[in-house]
């Protein structure tokens, strides 16, 4: 699943320009021909080191199941858990 996000990421890196030359032109007969991968709303946010799609936290990049280990054995500076 990691890799198949890498490739979609790169699909929407390649033709991001083209897309919104073609949604401005209205030509959407051409839009649709496109890769459909290609389109930037199909992007999921994983997390950077398990891969889990859900419970991502936006300013770590991580799950909240990897946050959670990773505050407990103290690698993310700044951050404690409230109570022991």
């Amino acid at each position: 699943m990691k890799a198949r996000d890498a490739k979609r990421k790169r699909l929407v890196d390649t033709y991001a320009a083209k897309r919104e030359e073609l949604k401005k032109a209205g030509d959407y007969t051409a839009l649709q021909k496109l890769p459909k991968n290609s389109c930037k709303v199909r992007m999921r946010n994983r997390c950077k080191l398990t891969g889990r799609p859900r419970g991502y936290m936006r300013d770590f990049g991580i799950s909240r199941v990897t946050f959670r280990e990773m505050v407990l054995f103290g690698l993310i500076p700044g951050v404690t858990k409230s109570s022991f």
